[in-house]
C-alpha cells in the first residue's frame, strides 16, 4: 500500500510509521519535514500536498496541538486551538483527500485518553479527542467507494511520559510498539467507525 502519514515526526507519527513501513510504502508528511510538507489548518496547503503525491490507499493523521490549562481561566481563544488545529486539521485531510484515496482505503484519525479518562487542565483535549471519535462513527455510516474511517486513541505514551510529568497523575503509560500495532489493525484489517483504544 501506499500511506501517507501526517504528522509522521511526532510521537505518535513516529509509531505508526516504524509499524506500517515494514509493510508498505509510507510518504512522511508534516508541518516542516518529511516527504511533503503540510500545514493542516489551510485547506489550500492539503490540497497541494494531496496533488503531489498522487494516489494514496491510505491516509493516516497523527498531528494536531490543542490547549492545555484550568478550565476556569481558559479563553475562547485557546479553546479554538484545538478546534481548528487537532480536530479540523484532520477533518480537512479527510473532506479533502477522499478522491486522492483508492477505492476500499482508509482513513486514520487520532484522539487520544483524555476524552474517556481526564485529567485537570485537559479540557480542551477532552473536548476534541470526543469530537474526533464523533466524527469518524458519523462518516463511516456514508463514506464513498467502499472507505473505511477509524479513530486510534492512545495512553499516554512511553516516550512521551517525561514531557507530560505531572499531568496524568496514575495513567500507565503505553509503549510505541502497541500503538503502532493500532495503526496497522486499522490500516490493514476491515473495521470502519470504530475507535481504536490502546490504554
Amino acid at each position: 500500500m501506499r500511506i501517507l502519514v501526517a504528522g509522521a515526526s511526532g510521537t505518535v507519527g513516529q509509531a505508526a510509521v516504524k509499524e506500517l513501513s515494514r509493510r508498505h510504502e509510507v510518504i512522511r508528511a508534516g508541518r516542516s519535514s518529511g516527504d511533503v510538507t503540510v500545514d493542516l489548518m489551510n485547506e489550500d496547503s492539503v490540497r497541494a500536498m494531496f496533488a503531489k503525491v498522487g494516489k494514496l490507499d491510505a491516509v493516516v493523521a497523527c498531528a494536531g496541538h490543542v490547549h492545555f490549562g484550568p478550565v476556569a481561566a481558559m479563553t475562547p481563544e485557546q479553546f479554538r486551538k484545538g478546534l481548528n488545529d487537532k480536530l479540523m486539521g484532520q477533518v480537512n485531510l479527510v473532506l479533502l483527500g477522499m478522491d486522492s484515496v483508492n477505492d476500499g482505503g482508509s482513513f486514520t484519525l487520532t484522539s487520544g485518553v483524555l476524552d474517556r479518562d481526564p485529567v485537570r487542565q485537559g479540557a480542551n483535549a477532552a473536548a476534541v479527542n470526543g469530537a474526533i471519535g464523533a466524527f469518524a462513527k458519523g462518516a463511516a455510516i456514508e463514506m464513498p467507494r467502499g472507505l473505511r474511517i477509524n479513530v486510534v486513541s492512545p495512553g499516554l505514551l512511553q516516550d512521551s511520559a517525561q514531557k507530560y510529568d505531572g499531568f496524568f497523575p496514575g495513567h500507565e503509560p503505553v509503549s510505541s510498539e502497541r500503538v503502532g500495532l493500532a495503526y496497522a489493525k486499522s490500516v490493514e484489517g476491515a473495521l470502519s467507525g470504530q475507535v481504536i483504544i490502546v490504554g
